[in-house]
């Protein structure tokens, strides 16, 4: 994609490639001004590009994996859950019996 000024033709294999990679944002990112006001504005470009799509579609569609949420939702729930718990759990202060000392003790600092 380093040639520029390339003419719709070009464009148009470059992004099926990018779209077959998984990069269009690279794509999109070595687009020059001339050629991005060039895509934006061909009808031709566009109709492919959907054409592209649909065929990727088509030929990916058995290999395509759709998320589980379920794990991730299950972390969530512990989470809440986990969060909950320590809500209703006394501070480790209150629980304590002992009287604290009031006053600080200072540390004395060596000097460097």
């Amino acid at each position: 994609m380093a040639d520029t000024n390339r003419k719709i033709q070009e464009l148009f294999s470059d992004y099926a490639g990018a779209l077959r990679d998984g990069c269009v944002p690279v794509f999109l990112k070595s687009l020059t001004r001339q050629e991005g006001k060039l895509v934006a504005s061909s009808d031709e470009f566009w109709g492919a590009t959907e054409v592209v799509r649909i065929l990727n579609d088509v030929g990916f569609a058995d290999k395509a994996v759709t998320a589980d949420v379920g794990l991730f939702i299950s972390r969530v729930d512990a989470n809440i859950v986990s969060r909950s718990k320590k809500a209703k759990t006394p501070s480790r202060g209150n629980r304590s019996s002992g009287a604290r000392p009031t006053t600080k003790t200072r540390r004395a600092e060596k000097t460097i």
